[in-house]
């Protein structure tokens, strides 16, 4: 962290997408009594957990009157959580202000979604804005090395996850994707756009056909900055695992948020499941 990061923050603006994540950092933040902003894409999944609170809603055509809204309302720090749909620009709606920035950010959408989230960061910077990382908001999100729970991944797991390895870190270079289903040394299906679960569910429509094994994996691309998209699963993911007849999953230790932690761990022990956390 830098000089501006280590100074503890005055007000959290948490833009909350859809999932969990944004309800376990707003919990952190709480017990931090750290005051919070809740802001939401118009138009994008309602997070899961925050039912009843006050939200502010902001579209990305009206970009530049949301964050003087925030610098107006105290907010000095931001973090970003939860899944968030690529917006359709409606041009009715863009103010002139902002109209001054859409080239960056139109610029940046057909370079993948790293290019397209980095050029956001950096418009909120130069608001004076400080961008945080989720796990700087909820360190203990990440899980320690290892094997969690009672089941182990035998030999050819293992082999199958350091294959997903080297395809995941294929993938990350060209900014398509943080995951994929690897059995017997086959690579069944990649994470692109849609996201895990549409991957899982497809590996689950076709296994319904037959066969069993095989891990999925997950990790951040190479060179991500942290401070957005890191990547994230839970207890859903272990069931969308099982679904698709897999032996279990593994993450990189460091790069990748388990929600629910223990919930987790006991899901995977009762569905048969190895839930690794490997070396980076």
């Amino acid at each position: 962290m830098n000089a501006a990061d280590a100074a503890p923050p005055a007000k959290v603006a948490l833009i909350a997408g859809g999932g969990a994540l944004p309800a376990h950092l707003w919990a952190a933040l709480n017990r931090a009594d750290t005051p919070t902003l809740i802001a939401t894409p118009e138009g994008g999944q309602n997070p899961d957990g925050l039912i009843g609170q006050e939200m502010t809603p902001f579209r990305l055509e009206r970009l530049l009157p949301f964050l003087d809204n925030l610098v107006a309302n105290g907010v000095s720090h931001v973090v970003f959580a939860g899944a968030v749909t690529r917006p359709r620009l409606d041009p009715a709606l863009i103010d002139p202000k902002t109209a001054t920035l859409l080239p960056r950010i139109m610029a940046a959408l057909p370079q993948g979604d790293d290019a397209t989230l980095r050029e956001i960061i950096a418009m909120f910077e130069e608001w004076g804005l400080c961008v945080l990382s989720a796990d700087q908001i909820a360190p203990d999100l990440l899980p320690p090395e290892g094997v969690l729970g009672d089941h182990q991944p035998d030999a050819g797991a293992k082999r199958d996850v350091a294959r997903a390895k080297a395809i995941v870190q294929a993938l990350g270079t060209v900014d398509v994707g943080q995951g994929c289903v690897v059995a017997q040394g086959l690579c069944l299906a990649v994470e692109a756009l849609p996201g895990t679960d549409t991957m899982l569910a497809q590996v689950a429509a076709w296994r319904e056909k037959g066969g069993r094994g095989g891990v999925f994996f997950k990790a951040p691309k190479p060179g991500q900055d942290r401070r957005i998209d890191l990547p994230v699963i839970g207890p859903d993911t272990l069931r969308a695992v099982h679904a698709a007849g897999l032996a279990g999953l593994a993450i990189v230790g460091g790069g990748v948020m388990l929600l629910d932690r223990a919930r987790a761990v006991a899901l995977a022990d009762e569905l048969g499941l190895f839930l690794w956390v490997t070396a980076p």
